[in-house]
Formats: C-alpha cells, sequence, structure tokens
C-alpha cells in the first residue's frame, strides 16, 4: 500500500558531501544471508494468464538464472467482496489471514510452490496486512471487537480507502490472533518471513511484540513499508525498510531539475541512521507501477542509473515483476492485466550483472561494519553520481550519468587508484593511467576489484 512521505532535505555542502566517509554499524546481518540478497516482488494476478502459483512456478528456473535471491509475493489470503474495488478486488483487503485466496490456487498449491522455491535456492517472504482487513473479514462476525469503531458504532473505514476497515491495536486478543495467523504461515508453509504493509501504521509495540514471539518457530527475515527517516523506532524491529523519501526525492530530481546536490544530501540522511536494519531501494513496485507511473515514466533517462544505484549502494535492491522485461505499461490493479512477455527478457543480463556482483563482491555487502561508502569527486558534480564503496582490498566504483545530456569528466579522487574490473564490458581499466570519462545520456559505469 502507498505511503506518502513528507521530503526533508539535510542542507549539507559539497565538499562535506564529496567527502563524506559513511560507516556501518550492523554486527549480526552481515553474518547471514540477508547482507547479500535482493528482492523480487512477484504479483500472482498478473504474472501469467492464468494467474496461479502453479503457473508462477514455472518461472521460478528463468528468475534463479537472473540471480534472484528472494521472493516477495503481494498478499495470498482471499480477497474481502463487500465493497471490494473492480471486479477482482484489492488483494490488500484480507477476508481470511489463514486461507488462500482461490483466485491462485488452492494452499496445497502454494506449499508446493514454496517447496520448489526452497529447492532451488530461493528465500520465500509472503505481504502481510496488519493495520487493515476487508469488510466482510472472518473476525467481523466472529470478533467484532478486534476493530476500531466510529462514534455511530460502524467499523472505522481506513485513511482515503474505502474498502478497507482498520483493526484496534489496544485489544491484547486481537494482538494475539494476530500473532498466531502470522505463526500458522511459518509452521504450515514453510516461508522464510514477511513484507510488512503500512508497518508504521501498526503501533511500533506490536512488532516489538509479534517477532520475538513468531521468531519462536526460527529466525525470520522481517521488512517494513515505512521509512525510517520519519519512523526511526521501527528500525529496531524490522531488518529492512522502504526508502521512500528518496523514491520521491529522485522522481523529483529528474522531472523538476532539482539539483543533485539534494539527493547526496539525502543519501547521508539515510547513512547516518547506521544500519540496525537496512534499506531497499527500488525504481518501481505495485503501487508505484499502478498508480504512478513504470520507471521509464518516473526517471526517464535516468531509469538504468537509477537501477545500478539501487543494487550497489548499502541495502537490498528490491525489484518488480516485469521490470527485466522490461514492462512499459502501468498495470490495473483490482481487474486482471497480465504482463505481456514475450519470451525476450531484454533487461535480464543487466540485473544479473548486479545481483550477482550483489552476492559476490564483499564491498556491497549490506550493513557490514567493514564496508566504507564514499562520495568521490568529480569536475561534473552537478550531473554525475560517483562513489566508491570498499571492504579491506574489495573495492567496487560506481558512476552515474544522472544528467539529460551527454557529460565529459574526470574522477578528482585519489583513492580512486589501480585496476578494476567493468562489470558490464567485462574489460579491465587501470586509474593510474587517467580517469577521464565520456559518458552519454543514460550512461552508467560500475567496476570492481
Amino acid at each position: 500500500m502507498k505511503r506518502v512521505m513528507l521530503m526533508t532535505v539535510l542542507a549539507l555542502g559539497l565538499a562535506s558531501c564529496t567527502t563524506q566517509n559513511i560507516k556501518t554499524t550492523m554486527t549480526d546481518l552481515p553474518k547471514n544471508w540477508k547482507s547479500t540478497t535482493n528482492i523480487y516482488e512477484v504479483n500472482v494476478r498478473q504474472y501469467t494468464p492464468e494467474g496461479t502459483f502453479r503457473a508462477f512456478e514455472k518461472e521460478m528456473p528463468r528468475l534463479k538464472s537472473m540471480g534472484v535471491k528472494t521472493l516477495w509475493f503481494m498478499p495470498v489470503t482471499p480477497i474481502a467482496q463487500q465493497n471490494k474495488k473492480g471486479s477482482l478486488g484489492s488483494q490488500y483487503a484480507a477476508a481470511d489471514y489463514t486461507s488462500i485466496n482461490p483466485e491462485f490456487g488452492t494452499m496445497d498449491d502454494f506449499k508446493h510452490m514454496v517447496n520448489e522455491a526452497h529447492r532451488l535456492g530461493f528465500k520465500v517472504i509472503i505481504d502481510w496486512v496488519a493495520n487493515h482487513t476487508g469488510w466482510d473479514h472472518v473476525w467481523t462476525k466472529t470478533h467484532p471487537e478486534f476493530y476500531l469503531k466510529d462514534p455511530d458504532g460502524k467499523f472505522h473505514v481506513a485513511s482515503g480507502m474505502d474498502d478497507i476497515i482498520e483493526l484496534d491495536y489496544k485489544n491484547p486478543e486481537m494482538r494475539l490472533a494476530m500473532i498466531d495467523a502470522m505463526k500458522f504461515w511459518i509452521r504450515e508453509t514453510g516461508i522464510d518471513g514477511f513484507r510488512c504493509d503500512l508497518a508504521s501504521w501498526v503501533e511500533v509495540d506490536f512488532w516489538q511484540q509479534a517477532r520475538p514471539e513468531v521468531e519462536k518457530i526460527r529466525p525470520l527475515f522481517w521488512i517494513g513499508e515505512y521509512d525510517e527517516l520519519e519512523n526511526p523506532e521501527y528500525g529496531k524491529v524490522f531488518d529492512a525498510s522502504y526508502s521512500w523519501k528518496w523514491m520521491h526525492k529522485s522522481e523529483d530530481y529528474y522531472k523538476k531539475n532539482q539539483p543533485l546536490q539534494e539527493l547526496k544530501d539525502l543519501l547521508v540522511q539515510y547513512s547516518n541512521i547506521g544500519d540496525a536494519s537496512m534499506r531497499a531501494w527500488f525504481t518501481s513496485n505495485h503501487d508505484e507501477n499502478s498508480w504512478n507511473g513504470t520507471e521509464y515514466e518516473k526517471y526517464g533517462d535516468i531509469t538504468k542509473p537509477m537501477a545500478v544505484f539501487s543494487a550497489t549502494w548499502n541495502g537490498i535492491p528490491l525489484l518488480y515483476s516485469g521490470q527485466e522485461l522490461p514492462n512499459m505499461r502501468r498495470l490495473e490493479f483490482f481487474e486482471k492485466d497480465p504482463i505481456r512477455w514475450n519470451g525476450n527478457y531484454q533487461m535480464a543480463d543487466f540485473y544479473k550483472t548486479l545481483f550477482s556482483l550483489k552476492a559476490s563482491n564483499p564491498a556491497l555487502r549490506g550493513g557490514d561494519p567493514a564496508v566504507t561508502t564514499t562520495f568521490l569527486n568529480t569536475t561534473a558534480n552537478d550531473k554525475i553520481l560517483a562513489y566508491l564503496r570498499k571492504n579491506g582490498d574489495r573495492e567496487v566504483l560506481v558512476v552515474l550519468n544522472m544528467s539529460k545530456e551527454a557529460v565529459n569528466f574526470d574522477i578528482e579522487d585519489d583513492r580512486v587508484s589501480g585496476s578494476f574490473r567493468n562489470v558490464f564490458e567485462k574489460t579491465k581499466r587501470d586509474f593510474g593511467q587517467g580517469k577521464n570519462f565520456n559518458f552519454r545520456v543514460t550512461d552508467y559505469a560500475v567496476f570492481e576489484k
């Protein structure tokens, strides 16, 4: 679900930004898979003409080959019919927390898909919608006291969305029922965690209560839909959070010709949070695609540089269904509107290169205290975003043309030295022989050693 964030930018000088050395502080995440993963959001309804788990299952070997590590499934629970939107309704208006949406198949189909995903090496997380349900959720009949009520006694409609009603987190029994429902999916289906919808619309103390209780079964991965710049207390619970401010600010930067320095300032704000949780970086998701446009509508010439950034900055890259095609359409949200796959996945190798680098080079580990991230000075600081990530003797150099024009420039920073491999061109470059670049519009370069 979409959470519109207010954007504030820390005003830092160019000199401080180009020399800023950003260290991480996390101590536990680098020891496991979370530091090198990526997340691929699966919209089952629109993924195939069938729109089922079984049909999607056939696509998983392709995604494994592309380097996808974690599959996030949009809500798999049944959709409430009362006051639903469109002919199919919103997947975020649940009718039951412990059943499967028959539109997608059966519980056995889901379990089969999860088992196959695990066999292929994927982690699997599901969307968890804790703030609200649909109007005819089973609890509205069995436990109407679980819901917030208006003065007239009617269920309280969620802000701006009249197909859903809000739960009452002051009710301890409701909290326990919600936790039991989450436990159900871990015990019965073997999933590896949750993407928690509108996490900051739910009191933080619920998540503080829920996570340790659910993890009595086993450790899980938790990503929350909130921006930690606005909700820092949630970072003590979740492994990763959203970067809504970055997404909105970067769109405004491109469309409104704002200064690149403001993007750098915002990145410093995010980095100053530290890494008690990580950030997820993305150019599209289900909300953005359907309501605000594809990544190409939002970012135009800098679409690819933004994607490179998302996979190489400190945190976790997040990809949406169809971006590997690429999908150039806004997908319907409440109706059947399948992605128009054509067998030619033009962006698959692009993402495979980025995901492979993320997984293999320790300089891109999310939340590793050994990793530093440094902005680099160039002769075109108003157009070029350049940064160096370093972990011991391993380094990743990223250079992005964030402008709408060709740029000839030099990197003026002694920290870039020695021989690197260009991961896209698969060529070597010795920066002792010069640090000049001739970038066309949309150009980017990523080097590793």
